[in-house]
């Protein structure tokens, strides 16, 4: 009788948590200020590497000001934090994020692969769907599947802070085109200084793939030098998604 109440309890308690996330009007994927400072991230934020790449990035929970946030180094280093999760852009189609970045790049270029870096950038990737891609790209994710034991993203959106290109650009990242770059901030004008920034995912995916968006798999930060061979420190606050 027990376990059949603990089951029962446990059940009540998951459709519960089911029906709260979907009638929230927000969702906190990095409530950093929260945490303190010096410990572990919020639970379900874990580095994100590269193959090949051995310099990461550090990140660290530090207090600015009276606020706790992520602080990220980049010396001819790349790596990122993030959290997977499943949601659906069109009921939560805008995200909110806060960041601060002490210096841009002398050789970052949106459309060289030798100066694809970034100081900040807020990484969205976006769940494999087999209608989307031909027959040989769906061998190479059957391929990926059975080595890694999940699909890679098919594709993703890159919010960055860039050096010279101006806001607004969209351009597809120079090692492949499934990931596409949005210039959100540009040059040294707001250096050290905390920006709030506010996008619609929908109508960003829309704008940049020519299509609708699939599920949302994962949002992260990514703060990257490793081919400019040069230095950043970014800082980034809370990141949210919220309904229209």
């Amino acid at each position: 009788m027990r376990i059949l109440l603990i089951i029962f309890l446990t059940a009540v308690h998951i459709i519960s948590s089911s029906l709260y996330l979907r009638a929230q009007d927000i969702i906190d994927v990095g409530k950093f200020s929260t945490a303190e400072p010096g410990e572990k991230f919020p639970e379900g934020w874990h580095p994100l590497t590269f193959k090949n790449i051995e310099s990461h990035t550090r990140y660290t929970l530090v207090k600015d000001g009276d606020t706790v946030v992520v602080k990220a180094v980049s010396e001819a280093s790349a790596s990122g934090l993030i959290r997977n999760l499943r949601i659906d852009p069109k009921k939560y189609p805008i995200i909110r994020w806060r960041w601060k970045v002490k210096n841009v790049y002398n050789k970052s270029d949106v459309t060289q692969k030798d100066g694809d870096d970034y100081p900040a950038r807020i990484y969205i990737t976006f769940e494999y769907d087999p209608g989307r891609i031909g027959f040989f790209d769906k061998i190479k994710y059957n391929l990926v599947k059975q080595f890694y034991g999940e699909y890679p993203p098919i594709g993703a959106i890159n919010y960055i802070w860039e050096s010279k290109a101006p806001i607004g650009t969209i351009a597809p990242n120079p090692y492949t085109e499934r990931n596409q770059m949005i210039v959100v901030e540009s040059g040294k004008k707001e250096l050290d200084t905390w920006i709030t920034e506010e996008r619609n995912i929908f109508d960003d995916f829309v704008a940049a793939f020519g299509e609708t968006p699939p599920m949302i798999s994962g949002i992260g930060i990514m703060t990257d030098s490793d081919n400019t061979k040069e230095s950043a420190t970014a800082f980034y606050g809370d990141i949210l998604l919220k309904q229209k």
